[in-house]
């Protein structure tokens, strides 16, 4: 089967390996994607990593870095010249550039999917209500990233075909247990974005109430990292808090090698809760123990392979890093079986199997 991807997450070189597993079952593979995207951390140049049996090429963007108004130039000569079966565009159903690829697949007469982790049942103003409900009109299908996302497009009046399937898997080759628990102060990491929703002010607090020997590394960039620096000052904690800049996605296997703990504290707003929380999985994978808040999507992603705390809990945050540092039962058995978890559930390979066998429905082909 033919198939063009237009997806701006490409540009992480660690995503592009489910490309290649696709390719490797039986994908004729074009995937389109930006020379680098933007966001709070500034700008994610492109980093060609897993290119193998599939082509992968830019096309200019404009309004790069605004999420509901971004769209490709010359996406249309590009996908009437590799004629495609299906077009999968990895974008919400509510944005400019998801409709610009349904628009011009129709025009091919491609089949069309998309992608969603919107989990949130949010009504957008015109034009964008108008845009959202012209695209779940006209799609074959639609991919969504957890059983919530599913409610919500369900809720919205989708009955088209629909799987539950990841944006991305993890690589378990990649993300490794350490060989060995080097010697030093229990260190608690959080890889992400610095802004509000996160619960960093939180996880701050919890740390600083946290007694005996511990490290704290906060890694990206954001709006709030000023602020968390302040924070961190007035707590008298300067001297136990690294803060790093965005690291490029093949510098993240290692990167979990030197904690002992990941916390996602994410809290719920109005017009957003967690998504899915990809580092968990990551940090699984590598034999990390997580720890994560009560919102969206983190408790289905973690299950019983890690800790779950209310959403703003300080004290309860607490208490979970004070037993993964002084319970090391505990810290051994979580870390097993998130290992176990991110190879059963969120595997590359298992993401490839079930986006192939969709694309195969959609096309009429199973």
């Amino acid at each position: 089967m033919r198939v063009l991807m237009v997806s701006k997450a490409l540009v992480v070189g660690l995503y592009q390996r489910k490309l290649e597993l696709l390719a490797a079952r039986g994908v004729e593979l074009l995937a389109i994607t930006p020379p680098g995207w933007r966001d709070e951390r500034g700008e994610t140049p492109l980093e060609r990593s897993y290119t193998a049996g599939y082509t992968l090429e830019t096309l200019p963007i404009a309004n790069n870095g605004d999420f509901h108004l971004h769209f490709y130039r010359g996406l249309a000569a590009r996908m009437r010249a590799f004629a495609p079966e299906l077009v999968h565009v990895d974008e919400e159903p509510y944005n400019l550039a998801a409709w610009q690829g349904i628009f011009h697949a129709r025009r091919c007469q491609a089949k069309t999917v998309a992608f969603s982790w919107q989990n949130l049942n949010r009504r957008y103003p015109p034009p964008f209500s108008w845009g959202e409900r012209w695209a779940l009109g006209r799609l074959d299908g639609l991919m969504a990233g957890t059983e919530s996302a599913a409610q919500v497009w369900r809720a919205k009046g989708y009955w088209g075909r629909m799987a539950i399937i990841p944006q991305f898997g993890t690589d378990g080759g990649l993300f490794q247990p350490a060989a060995t628990r080097p010697e030093r102060p229990f260190t608690i990491g959080y890889f992400g974005r610095l802004v509000e929703e996160k619960g960093l002010r939180v996880l701050l607090e919890a740390c600083a109430a946290l007694e005996g020997e511990w490290r704290l590394c906060l890694v990206g960039g954001g709006p709030l990292r000023d602020e968390l620096e302040a924070q961190a000052e007035r707590l008298g904690m300067t001297g136990r808090v690294t803060f790093l800049a965005h690291v490029p996605s093949a510098e993240m296997p290692a990167l979990y090698h030197t904690i002992d703990a990941l916390v996602l504290p994410s809290l719920t707003r109005a017009n957003w809760k967690e998504q899915f929380g990809r580092v968990l999985v990551e940090a699984m994978a590598s034999g990390v123990p997580v720890v994560g808040s009560n919102s969206g999507a983190i408790p289905g992603v973690i299950s019983d392979a890690g800790l779950i705390t209310p959403e703003g809990g300080v004290s309860a945050l607490t208490d979970a890093l004070r037993r993964l540092r002084d319970e090391p039962g505990l810290h051994d058995d979580l870390a097993a079986r998130g290992r176990e978890r991110a190879l059963d559930e969120f595997s590359h390979e298992g993401v490839a199997d079930h986006t192939v066998a969709f694309y195969r429905a959609v096309l009429g082909q199973a």
